[in-house]
């Protein structure tokens, strides 16, 4: 690994490489991130096999949805909880897509 341009640790540019994969990453840090990727070749191998188990995720369980009765529970869930921190009354008769 050359370090001349690398402000980012091995150990840095590992533990997000999650963050770095779903571009969660803030454009200064990701340009670091590659930089030590470009320089460094076990820590682009791991990022490697990262990637390949995201995209094997993505395949696998990427299409599944809820089923729309869970997908119910949580709107009235969040509802409520919304109305209890605003101190609204809640009402039982009134639905999240009223």
């Amino acid at each position: 690994m050359s370090r001349e341009h690398d402000d980012a640790s091995c150990e840095d540019v590992l533990s997000e490489v999650w963050l770095f994969l779903d571009n969660e990453c803030d454009p200064q840090r990701r340009a670091a991130v590659q930089r030590h990727l470009d320089g460094c070749g076990s820590c682009l191998e791991r990022y490697g096999i990262e990637e390949h188990l995201k995209a094997l995720l993505h395949r696998k369980c990427g299409g599944e949805h809820a089923p729309e009765q869970l997908r119910e529970r949580l709107r009235e869930s969040i509802r409520r909880a919304v109305l209890e921190n605003t101190d609204l009354p809640v009402n039982a008769e009134k639905t999240a897509t009223d």
